[in-house]
């Protein structure tokens, strides 16, 4: 199907942002988040309030992503909304109000899988930004995965190295928790590693065979370096902050790399995008921005990195063009297949 003039609604909702974005074909209009700060007193987000405060959101937000992009529920040409993976709760919320919109305005509804999209968005027309040529290796880093993507085309990807246990993004913040930072603290580890020596202290790395990866062995490193350097100097964390954050997300940096130069050497492809929540730490985008490793890195712009609509957009917009589109059975997902 192709129309010159394709206005796709994108709803977002599968964790405790609630966002919706209107792109005209593959450029984005608008694209507004409601973040839940309810979920921070309890160090981590608690499905059920997710799940209500996305009921209290998704109106306003719609609304306020129609008016932002200047036009009329009347003139859009289909809804898009994930289907998963994510909290289940969270994703009935948007799923509901996609499938009675679609229903309501008698326009296609699109499914999109919440991963897909976090690589997807680089296709999104943003001035400076250029777009990856298939096939090419893609990095999805967020609290709940971490991945390498072997993208062949925009719907024919095949996961090549996983985590066995833990994701990246739950490194990152439970080592904050271990230094008595508040939630989410991955944000703050990067934000003091930029002050201190990344070498300051050294971690183990874990040895995964192939282009797995696992992180629970180093937060458990990290758990009991803490315990024995408080023990010898109660003051060790105040004293060491901006180093031991360095050290930390050091080590997790050199993680990631060393899995993509394994995945580069075995598939021969040295184009490398990266997306999903943690692709916004600095430390992992100035290591991919050095471009000491020869590849051809591509870094989405920075309000497409954390969970939102706009990637769900970009993804609707080329299930639109082929038709892929579902009836109201379509069934919300807390894991997808890829």
């Amino acid at each position: 199907m192709q129309n010159s003039e394709v206005f796709i609604l994108a709803i977002e909702s599968s964790c405790d942002d609630t966002a919706a974005a209107v792109l005209q074909n593959d450029k984005v209009l608008s694209n507004v988040v409601a973040n839940q700060l309810i979920h921070n007193q309890y160090g981590g987000v608690v499905p059920e309030l997710a799940s209500r405060a996305h009921q209290q959101n998704i109106v306003p937000v719609i609304d306020a992503a129609l008016r932002k992009a200047n036009i009329t529920k009347e003139q859009l040409s289909a809804i898009a909304f994930t289907q998963g993976p994510g909290l289940m709760g969270s994703l009935l919320v948007g799923s509901s109000f996609a499938k009675s919109l679609s229903l309501a305005l008698n326009i296609p509804l699109i499914a999109v899988n919440h991963m897909q999209a976090h690589i997807l968005a680089h296709y999104i027309d943003e001035e400076g930004f250029d777009k990856p040529t298939f096939p090419f290796l893609a990095l999805t880093i967020s609290g709940g995965h971490t991945q390498i993507v072997k993208v062949n085309h925009f719907f024919d990807m095949e996961i090549i190295g996983e985590t066995t246990d833990d994701a990246v993004g739950e490194a990152f913040d439970k080592s904050a928790k271990i230094l008595g930072l508040p939630y989410p603290g991955g944000p703050l580890v990067d934000k003091y590693a930029k002050l201190g020596n990344p070498k300051a202290f050294v971690f183990t790395k874990p040895k995964v065979p192939g282009l797995d990866f696992s992180f629970s062995g180093l937060k458990t490193a990290i758990l009991y370096f803490i315990q024995k350097k408080k023990l010898e100097n109660p003051n060790f964390i105040e004293e060491n902050l901006n180093d031991i954050c360095a050290s930390i997300q050091h080590t997790i940096i050199e993680i990631l790399m060393d899995k993509l130069k394994m995945a580069v050497k075995e598939t021969g492809i040295n184009q490398i995008a990266i997306g999903g929540g943690v692709s916004a730490n600095s430390g992992i985008r100035n290591t991919l921005t050095e471009n000491k490793y020869g590849w051809k890195t591509y870094i989405p712009k920075f309000e497409y990195t954390t969970d939102n609509a706009a990637m769900i957009g970009i993804v609707g917009y080329q299930k639109f063009l082929s038709e892929h589109f579902e009836t109201a059975s379509v069934v919300s997902k807390a894991r997808i297949q890829f």
